[in-house]
Order: structure tokens, then C-alpha cells, then sequence
């Protein structure tokens, strides 16, 4: 099942109007504070979402940690993507964040489905990118402790 999500997210990742989308994420990421607020408005809308379904925890928390990344990136704290992936990432927060895509979101549960497909393909294609950033964070906060023998 998760491959048909995938597969018919890489569909709407070729759709004229997601490839708009993907023209915007260009101007969004050389403007920091437009990126921060794009981060936070994914943000407020993805704990706006309440689910019992375990892979949509899921994929919450891949697009809680991408979230994390894109503010890292935007503040220059961390640069260890690769352009192209930041490119497509903020592209998929874009069409998240706008009611109006190929299926509106306001239509009631098929609203969301184009969302899950193309947030399903975009987490199978930057998983790589994402467990980096989460080695990165781990490292960045760790602190040795300094005890005694």
C-alpha cells in the first residue's frame, strides 16, 4: 500500500501545477524569514491534524524533523543538504500549506489524499537526507559530562 502512495506521489510531483510550486520553493529558499514562516505555518497545520493511524505518526514526524531541517537551513546552522532536496522539500511544505492544489483540501477526506500521496513519495525520496539531519541534531546536542572518577 505504501508503494501506491509513493508511486502516485511521484505523479503529482510531475503535475504542471505542483511544478509551480517547485519554481516558488526557489525564491522561498534564498529568503530565510520567508522560509522560517513557511516552517512554522507547516508546523501549526500538521498538529492541527489529529489521526490514530500509526504511519500517519509516521510520516508526522518525518515532516516534523524536515520542518526542524528547514529552520536549521534557514537560520545557516545547517547546510548538509543537498540543494536539490531542499528545492523539491520546500516545494511539497508549499503545496501543504495551500488550500488550493490539484484536489483542494476543503473537499472533506479526499481533500487530504493528493497531500498523503505526495508527502509519502517525498519521505521515500529524502530519507537519506532526513536520518543525516537527525545525526547532525543528535551530535549538536550532545554534551559530554564531566564527572568524576
Amino acid at each position: 500500500m505504501l508503494n501506491d502512495w509513493i508511486q502516485r506521489g511521484l505523479t503529482l510531483s510531475q503535475n504542471p501545477l505542483f511544478q509551480k510550486f517547485l519554481g516558488r520553493a526557489g525564491g522561498v529558499i534564498a529568503k530565510p524569514v520567508k522560509l522560517g514562516y513557511l516552517f512554522t505555518q507547516a508546523y501549526n497545520k500538521l498538529i492541527d491534524v489529529e489521526s490514530n493511524k500509526s504511519g500517519f505518526e509516521q510520516i508526522k514526524e518525518v515532516l516534523h524533523t524536515f520542518i526542524r531541517l528547514g529552520k536549521a537551513y534557514a537560520d545557516g546552522s545547517y547546510r548538509d543538504v543537498e540543494s536539490k532536496s531542499m528545492l523539491i522539500g520546500v516545494a511539497v511544505i508549499l503545496y501543504l500549506v495551500t488550500p488550493l492544489d490539484i484536489i483542494p483540501d476543503f473537499l472533506p477526506a479526499i481533500g487530504l489524499l493528493d497531500d498523503l500521496s505526495l508527502i509519502a513519495w517525498f519521505i521515500s525520496s529524502f530519507q537519506k537526507e532526513i536520518d543525516k539531519f537527525k545525526k547532525w541534531e543528535e551530535h549538536r546536542y550532545f554534551e559530554p559530562q564531566i564527572g568524576t572518577l
